[in-house]
């Protein structure tokens, strides 16, 4: 890929998804509100963001401000979302509709600024893990480029098992480290949502660092922050 990759730091973290939708963005946040509840400045993350809208101030998305709203320090907008596209399609396609191309350097860059400014950054990933982000490179590469910790987020529903160990299993393959997983309810009427946890956690050979609630809308997340075991992250 040609890009340097970063010694893995304690303070920063991936999260990963099983599929598009499992809550990774609420997730991310939950975490940023409670580190920051611990006495430490935070930072959110969002490397590449689809579905953005024009506004006077340049392309938004909602994500990305969920995150900066969660985060305790401003940051350029250039490093907390270095990528901001408009259609809410794949990355690479929406990169090719709006005539740019995402480079993992830029990504790593972005971040290695924020690591200097807070004492914790959490990055989000996008979509699933090999989602494209062009001809040759994935979400994937950027999670191996960063090197860090991830943190996986199980949209708990029907068909989660095999999502969530394929995504370790390829995950670990590239020498990552899979240093926790949350169970996210996002579906309230999922059966045996105790047992499909309980397999779960026999199986991905991680601590399970929460089992959060069905969570309807964006404004709760500091409600999930007791539903998250940050001192299992250090």
């Amino acid at each position: 890929m040609g890009t340097a990759t970063i010694a893995p730091m304690p303070t920063a973290y991936f999260i990963a998804g099983t599929d598009t939708g499992v809550g990774k963005t609420t997730i991310a946040c939950a975490l940023l509100q409670a580190f920051a509840l611990s006495g430490r400045s935070v930072v959110g993350m969002k490397p590449v963001a689809a579905g953005c809208v024009a506004t006077p101030l340049g392309l938004q998305n909602e994500d990305v401000k969920l995150l900066c709203a969660a985060s305790t320090l401003d940051a350029p907008p250039e490093w907390v979302n270095p990528y901001a596209l408009r259609a809410a399609v794949a990355p690479h396609l929406a990169a090719e509709q709006d005539g740019v191309q995402l480079e993992l350097s830029t990504m790593v860059h972005a971040f290695q600024h924020l690591q200097r400014l807070a004492d914790v950054v959490i990055v989000e990933g996008v979509g699933g893990w090999m989602v494209p982000f062009n001809a040759a490179e994935t979400s994937a590469d950027l999670a191996q480029a960063l090197n860090l910790p991830i943190i996986l987020v199980v949209g708990m529903r029907l068909g989660c098992l095999s999502h969530a160990l394929l995504t370790a299993q390829a995950l670990q393959a590239q020498g990552l480290q899979l240093y926790g997983w949350v169970a996210n309810h996002i579906d309230p009427d999922m059966a045996l949502f105790d047992e499909n946890v309980q397999t779960l956690s026999a199986r991905l050979g991680a601590p399970l660092l929460g089992i959060v609630p069905h969570c309807t809308t964006a404004s709760q997340t500091q409600t999930l922050v007791p539903f998250l075991n940050i001192s299992l992250l250090g």
